[in-house]
């Protein structure tokens, strides 16, 4: 291991000479994913050296053991031994779940897409709780947020909303959000004090670069259209909303969310390369081995991932078994309640892979 690792430095002095270019800067996604595998590497980097001073204090420890007769110091001497051994363990596994593949999207940015799915209003009241908490989520992240579509109900809900969340590690972790969220509560409209379950649906797709999609300009038909509005001095007159379908696919994106028609279509054309992009991926990985079959978790949007328990204060999600009992701080933003329980049981995984590779 200490040799691949030191075999990584080249590439860590080779992305440091591309971010001095500064000719990268106008490169988007070249630059994204430059910057986060360069940021990973020092991180692991520092990882390594931290694993090394602890083996050399473990190997000192241990040899100053042999030959200590104090009573006392070798108490001392031992409970430093239990302690760098736990800690260069954990370093040694963390090294080694950094050294596995990343996922092709880690270094991507993101589109989500909200929709309130079974139960009616109170669906739309949750899908814009949801939607709250992974903005106050991102805000925490120190991500940056842009609303390309909203549509609210007359009550405060959603009946829908696409966003797109931008920085550090946004896929890595927005990725187990995709799915069926299931709540489970009694409905301020509800009279009876009766429990109403309802479902939210939740899709995480990594933005598309054109180039990925082999995109033809001849494959795009554009419409515009009038924005539909409240009505009377607020109503747009002119043709400014635009839907963009992808004629081979019959993919179709509509955006009215701007005043501008240019802006509206650059927002569909975003979402369709997303939705694109997602589609092309779940085909190719269907063709994977079985084995994919078996995994913990596909992401896929019509998977039940999650339920949100409001009279039990809980929330429970479904692939990997695990709760949290503290709902209120969840839907304030606080996803790593769920998020860190769900991550170490995925680097659990990954490890166990590698040890039988």
């Amino acid at each position: 291991m200490a040799g691949y690792i030191d075999n990584l430095r080249g590439r860590f002095a080779e992305l440091e000479e591309r971010m001095a270019d500064p000719a990268i800067y106008a490169r988007g996604a070249e630059f994204r994913s430059v910057s986060q595998e360069h940021r990973k590497l020092g991180a692991l980097f520092e990882k390594f050296e931290s694993w090394k001073k602890a083996l050399s204090e473990l190997a000192d420890n241990r040899e100053m053991l042999t030959v200590e007769e104090d009573g006392e110091m070798r108490d001392l001497l031992t409970a430093d031994i239990a302690s760098l051994e736990e800690k260069s363990t954990k370093l040694e596994e963390e090294i080694q779940v950094s050294l596995l593949p990343p996922d092709p999207n880690d270094a991507k940015n993101i589109i989500v897409e909200i929709k309130p799915a079974a139960g009616g209003d109170e669906a739309a009241l949750f899908a814009g709780e949801l939607f709250r908490a992974y903005l106050h989520f991102a805000e925490k992240q120190g991500w940056k947020v842009e609303i390309l579509d909203q549509s609210d109900t007359d009550l405060g809900g959603i009946k829908d909303v696409s966003f797109s969340l931008s920085g550090c590690d946004v896929f890595s972790l927005m990725k187990y959000e995709s799915g069926v969220h299931r709540v489970q509560r009694v409905p301020a409209t509800e009279a009876g004090g009766r429990i109403h379950t309802s479902t939210v649906t939740v899709a995480v797709m990594p933005e598309a670069e054109e180039v990925e999609l082999d995109i033809r300009p001849e494959d795009l038909r554009f419409d515009v259209f009038r924005s539909s509005g409240p009505g009377g001095q607020c109503v747009n007159t002119t043709d400014s909303a635009v839907r963009v379908t992808h004629i081979p696919t019959g993919l179709s994106v509509a955006s009215q969310q701007e005043k501008s028609q240019h802006r509206n279509k650059e927002i569909a054309l975003r979402i369709l390369y997303a939705r694109m992009l997602e589609h092309k991926q779940q085909e190719e990985a269907s063709k994977q081995a079985a084995d994919k079959r078996s995994q913990v978790g596909t992401g896929d949007r019509s998977e039940r991932i999650r339920t949100y328990n409001f009279p039990q204060n809980r929330v429970t999600d479904h692939r990997y078994n695990v709760s949290t009992f503290d709902l209120p701080k969840l839907m304030e933003g606080e996803l790593n309640l769920i998020l860190d329980q769900i991550l170490m049981i995925v680097c659990e995984q990954r490890l166990e892979q590698l040890r039988h590779a």
